[in-house]
């Protein structure tokens, strides 16, 4: 599987889109958006720049990806205005992979720009928006361009799915059962990646630029522990139901990894170039409607809400390497599942955030 190639959320507007099931991600950025704004008003009053660069990585569709930036450029218009500053010039650089839905983006942008525009009032701005399609994994922006990055559930996504995991018969992931040169491989591969991510970063934000990622973690160092990996147990519970092939079934691993909080401060530390701000902890619930109020009757079946949230992450993976016939059964019986685990336990997402500041 090239990861590059398929990893994407599912594009548009209808009832499986990202666009429509990413609550979950909507209420974890709300959680961590004050580390972020403190962030960049921090990057911002030790400079006063006139030009702002801030580039969003991982920004997939939807109403996710325009409100990260609006809440940012809020948080910098507010301090701007209390020390009397004319505002500055905004460059908003929004990255995915190719296969991302850019032009559900850029179809927004107008309404958005106008609706901004009308929040924030007179003296404010410009904002110029540009998509920038192509992997973290890799250098994007030019040198020393960038002021902010924010990432918000995007790095716990692999360039590639590890090496090494013939032995993981029976999971499409990590999980209780896998054998220690598993969890070694998915571990090495995250080790590779994040540093590369971080080595790439460093050469495009200028120094003392800032960074704040939030990852989907675990607080375990068990990286096979429940916290993180039984979402993925139950989903291979399910397809394991359809009798599929055993070696298509087994030959399947999804290209993540969900590091702890001492694994990312390592990795900050060894590849040297960020020193760490903060680096904090959080959590929501794997049903995102919960606690909601005025949700319509469909909304209050939890299994139902993972599953679609799930499928809309997960659908072109599972597609390019088992076939579109067998995802609708597939996710149903997925939601039977979850819904039955979530009457019987406590089930979160745990969310590992990190502010970072560019060395000089």
């Amino acid at each position: 599987m090239e990861v590059a190639q398929v990893l994407h959320m599912n594009g548009g507007r209808g009832e499986k889109s990202y666009a429509e099931n990413s609550l979950v991600q909507r209420k974890v950025i709300s959680i961590t958006m004050r580390i972020a704004e403190e962030a960049i008003t921090n990057i911002y009053c030790s400079t006063f720049p006139t030009s702002l660069a801030i580039a969003d990585l991982g920004c997939s569709s939807g109403p996710n990806t325009l409100y990260a930036v609006s809440e940012l450029v809020k948080a910098v218009d507010e301090v701007r205005r209390k020390l009397g500053h004319q505002s500055p010039e905004y460059q908003v650089l929004l990255n995915d992979l190719p296969g991302n839905d850019f032009n559900a983006i850029f179809k927004s942008l107008a309404g958005f720009q106008e609706n901004l525009k009308k929040q924030m009032g007179d003296g404010f701005g410009p904002c110029f928006f540009a998509g920038v399609p192509g992997s973290f994994y890799c250098r994007l922006f030019r040198a020393k361009s960038l002021h902010f990055v924010h990432s918000s559930y995007s790095l716990m996504w692999l360039s590639r799915v590890p090496e090494g995991l013939e032995g993981n018969k029976g999971n499409i992931y990590m999980a209780s059962t896998s054998p220690p040169s598993v969890l070694k491989a998915y571990y090495m591969q995250f080790q590779t990646d994040f540093t590369l991510f971080l080595k790439c970063r460093s050469e495009e934000l200028v120094a003392g630029g800032r960074m704040v990622l939030t990852i989907f973690g675990r607080r375990s160092q068990d990286p096979s522990s429940k916290e993180c990996c039984y979402i993925w147990e139950l989903l291979a519970v399910a397809l394991n139901e359809m009798v599929l092939e055993e070696e298509k079934f087994d030959s399947f691993n999804i290209p993540q990894y969900t590091p702890s909080p001492f694994e990312v401060e390592s990795q900050v530390k060894k590849e040297g170039s960020f020193t760490i701000d903060r680096l904090e902890i959080s959590q929501v619930n794997w049903n995102a409607y919960d606690n909601e109020v005025h949700q319509s009757a469909a909304f209050e079946d939890g299994g139902y809400n993972v599953a679609r949230c799930m499928r809309a992450v997960a659908e072109p993976l599972l597609v390019s390497h088992f076939g579109e016939a067998i995802i609708d059964e597939v996710f149903s019986r997925y939601g039977e599942i979850v819904a039955s685990r979530m009457s019987k336990e406590k089930t979160e997402f745990v969310n590992v955030t990190v502010s970072v500041t560019r060395k000089g």
